[in-house]
């Protein structure tokens, strides 16, 4: 215990020295850094930030040193986490590499691809997509079609991804190709990391109702994907693409605590709620309890992660809950501040009350993103209740 003690007094002085008083004051969407191989920072203390956390091997402090982490004990990188929302720390920086891939190729990546890829993760030198949904594989994502042929050392490409989230500013992918037709549906698929710059990739913006273009297409045209960036087994991909999907959830629900802003919904609200009937206090109340208790709830559940728990069912869980909380908030929102909330001038995702429109139709996505509600109730039935199929 003593140990652990000593461990806190030595973070509370380093993040009182090293982290810059304008980073810890709540971050707005502009100001989040998604960490990649063109890191452009918004401000001298935002860039001393990321670069001291990261010399400090503290955006993956749990990895392994000889990946660029710190080596911390479960126990201590919770008391990090506890210090650095103590002092209001910003995160220096947000990249699905980390919450998503890394532990993946930690626990099955060959040497090889862990020495390549989990260092510049673990400095914020490159950004990761996700190429699982295709055109006609989005729920069904067992009858994806993209196929993946062995010639010599090499994997040629051919096929279509679809709702890439950042894939035109991305610069590696890890995806699920399929590398045997005759097998069954999830028999044939394999897990490969392809280099967003290679020849034959083709990435193209899909714009949405919001006005944002953040999901992508993306075309392979023989694109050629050396063997050895196979995650796991031949034909094993369905496996790796379960584990790395728990971790999606999970990430998913992790933007509520330390994470991703969200407006201050009674802040918005506030001017309008005067003359409003009292049963929209009511529900904004009710959407701001439910708020309160997800983030406690995701509290415990990392608590229950920490102790090496097994939290991957109750991840489905959080990711359902947390993206219908958000979705019901701007629902509400837009109905407290009927037509003085469908302002549409000006740049998109500041936060102020004029662009509520803009989040509201955004929010039309969360529920779809990572796993559509329906089938988030469906993994619930089946894995944490114990349903039958």
């Amino acid at each position: 215990m003593k140990d652990i003690e000593r461990f806190r007094a030595e973070v509370q002085l380093w993040l009182e020295a090293n982290c810059p008083l304008s980073m810890r004051t709540p971050i707005t969407s502009a100001e989040m850094l998604w960490s990649g191989s063109e890191n452009v920072f918004l401000s001298e203390d935002q860039r001393l930030w990321f670069e001291r956390m990261r010399d400090r091997g503290w955006f993956v402090p749990g990895w392994p040193v000889e990946y660029g982490g710190a080596g911390l004990s479960a126990r201590e990188q919770r008391v990090l986490e506890q210090e650095m929302a103590a002092l209001g720390c910003r995160q220096p920086q947000y990249n699905l590499g980390i919450w998503m891939l890394g532990p993946v190729l930690l626990e099955l990546g060959s040497e090889a691809l862990k020495r390549e890829h989990l260092p510049p993760m673990a400095r914020g030198t490159v950004r990761w997509c996700q190429g699982f949904s295709e055109p006609n594989a989005g729920s069904d994502l067992a009858s994806l079609r993209t196929s993946a042929v062995r010639d010599g050392e090499h994997f040629v490409v051919n096929g279509q991804k679809i709702w890439t989230s950042y894939g035109n500013v991305s610069d590696w992918m890890y995806a699920l190709v399929r590398t045997d037709p005759t097998a069954k549906k999830q028999q044939g698929i394999s897990f490969v990391l392809i280099d967003m710059s290679s020849p034959g990739v083709t990435v193209r913006p899909i714009e949405l109702i919001s006005g944002k273009s953040s999901f992508c297409e993306v075309f392979f045209d023989n694109v050629r994907v050396p063997v050895h960036n196979l995650v796991g087994e031949l034909n094993g991909g369905w496996t790796v693409a379960k584990k790395l999907l728990d971790h999606e959830r999970a990430a998913m629900a992790k933007f509520t605590e330390g994470g991703a802003p969200s407006h201050d919904a009674l802040a918005v609200a506030r001017p309008y709620l005067a003359d409003a009937e009292p049963v929209w206090r009511d529900r904004l109340a009710g959407v701001l309890m439910d708020g309160e208790a997800f983030a406690l709830t995701a509290r415990r559940l990392h608590e229950m992660a920490m102790g090496r728990q097994d939290v991957s069912a109750v991840a489905s869980i959080m990711k359902l809950a947390q993206t219908e909380q958000e979705a019901a908030k701007y629902e509400l929102l837009q109905q407290i501040m009927g037509q003085r909330g469908l302002s549409w001038d000006g740049a998109p995702f500041t936060d102020d009350e004029h662009h509520i429109c803009r989040q509201w139709l955004y929010t039309k996505t969360y529920t779809i993103a990572g796993g559509s509600s329906e089938i988030q109730l469906n993994l619930i039935a089946k894995r944490v209740l114990g349903l039958p199929g």
